[in-house]
């Protein structure tokens, strides 16, 4: 379906995001510099047709920051440059059972509104022969919610890519995250949250999907 503003109207809050990332082919060609330049100008315009004066000094640099935070911030993870390294190692622990990364902080944005979501992701795997270290988990999830995104796209782009690290099959993830456009506008839920899942391989399994979503309902709060 075309994007034109008829479209948009009946499309209305039915924005199912696409299973493919709507990335185009010319994504990268100009600098982060270029790219910081030219949103910072869009910014600035939307702000003065707002009706708000660029001039104070409140508010004078924040076309500059918003444009640095959507580049090397926020949107980082469109930048295949900042995928996180992938080195993996031999299991010589001959380690068997699945490794829960649990609690991994999510900060993404609903590419629908472009309004924060914020969560926790939850990563397992089972390894066949290669293992990777567990802070890469971490910064895989990272990787994938730094960008406008949907949050099932996300939960199975998690997937792929550990799948393909590892060299296994035997991956899951679930993500429970709020979106803010949904707990801030529209309906204004402020206590409703989405959760997604993707199983792959084992966890496919009834009762080795059972004991990961265990381990992942365990209270480790080590700090209170």
């Amino acid at each position: 379906m075309s994007c034109d503003n008829k479209n948009i109207e009946e499309i209305g809050e039915n924005h199912i995001g696409s299973d493919h990332y709507p990335l185009r082919d010319d994504a990268f060609k100009l600098s982060d510099e270029e790219k910081m330049k030219i949103i910072e100008g869009h910014v600035k315009g939307i702000l003065e047709t707002l009706g708000l004066d660029i001039k104070d000094d409140s508010i004078c640099g924040t076309p500059k920051r918003v444009a640095k935070m959507y580049v090397k911030e926020i949107f980082k993870g469109l930048n295949p440059e900042n995928m996180p390294s992938m080195n993996t190692f031999e299991n010589k622990y001959k380690y068997g059972e699945m490794l829960v990364e649990k609690n991994i902080r999510v900060f993404s944005t609903c590419e629908h509104h472009l309004l924060p979501i914020i969560g926790m992701a939850h990563v397992a795997y089972i390894s066949k022969g290669r293992v990777i270290g567990i802070s890469k988990l971490n910064r895989i999830v990272d990787y994938f919610a730094r960008r406008p995104q949907v949050q099932e796209r996300m939960t199975m782009q998690i997937v792929e890519f550990l799948k393909k690290a590892l060299k296994t099959e035997d991956v899951a993830c679930v993500v429970d995250a709020k979106h803010l456009c949904v707990n801030s506008r529209g309906i204004k839920d402020e206590n409703s949250s989405t959760v997604t899942a993707e199983f792959s391989g084992k966890f496919k399994d009834p009762a080795v999907r059972k004991e990961f979503l265990s381990y992942i309902q365990m209270n480790t709060n080590f700090f209170e």
